[in-house]
């Protein structure tokens, strides 16, 4: 009987524990899908090890699609968004701006997004993003407009994903557009403040 019962002690000890964790879901594009780079080396994955390497029991889930538009990402939301998840970094909009897309529906897109992800009391980290400059001024700042916009919102923002690494050649591959495993360990430690802000954010509503 009290081997059954430390059984029963360790077991519950352990989920205790496992529950501890907080997982986030890093819902992106090929931007958070790690497009071209090996396996281990892609945002969730160094975010991940950033976090855990400061001590924190994090978990992050890549819930990137190369190509995904912010349609495609409300379109996949409820099951790329587990109910394991404790909080979500929103990473899309770059390929509704490399399509030259309406901002109007990249806006309502994210708008359902949040609000989806607001009434499941899931913390929010927003990833902004900017457009190409080949598109003109106005394409441009009505795009960024859309960002800044839903920063008003209950949600961490951070402006930029590509900060620090947008048009730097040693930190994107050929294309010019997707980093390299260096330019991905740039965002993260320029993103990971926020990120800290999340995690704490997702204890609290626990």
């Amino acid at each position: 009987m009290r081997l059954v019962l430390t059984a029963l002690l360790l077991l519950a000890g352990l989920s205790a524990a496992r529950a501890e964790t907080v997982t986030l879901v890093a819902l992106g594009d090929s931007l958070t899908a790690g497009f071209q780079l090996a396996p281990g080396a892609g945002f969730p994955a160094q975010l991940e090890r950033a976090l855990q390497a400061e001590g924190m029991d994090v978990s992050v889930v890549d819930a990137g699609v190369s190509g995904d538009t912010t349609s495609g990402g409300l379109a996949r939301l409820d099951w790329s968004v587990g109910p394991d998840a404790d909080a979500v970094i929103v990473e899309l909009g770059g390929n509704d701006a490399l399509r030259g897309l309406d901002p109007e529906s990249t806006r309502e897109n994210l708008t359902a997004i949040l609000d989806r992800l607001e009434a499941r009391g899931l913390p929010v980290l927003l990833a902004g993003m900017l457009a190409p400059p080949n598109l003109g001024a106005e394409y441009g700042n009505d795009f960024k407009a859309v960002f800044d916009d839903l920063s008003a919102r209950d949600v961490i923002y951070y402006p930029f994903f590509l900060e620090g690494v947008a048009g730097d050649p040693a930190l994107n591959i050929g294309d010019g557009i997707h980093p390299t495993d260096d330019g991905v360990g740039v965002i993260v430690t320029n993103i990971l403040p926020k990120v800290r802000e999340l995690v704490a954010r997702a204890k609290v509503a626990e």
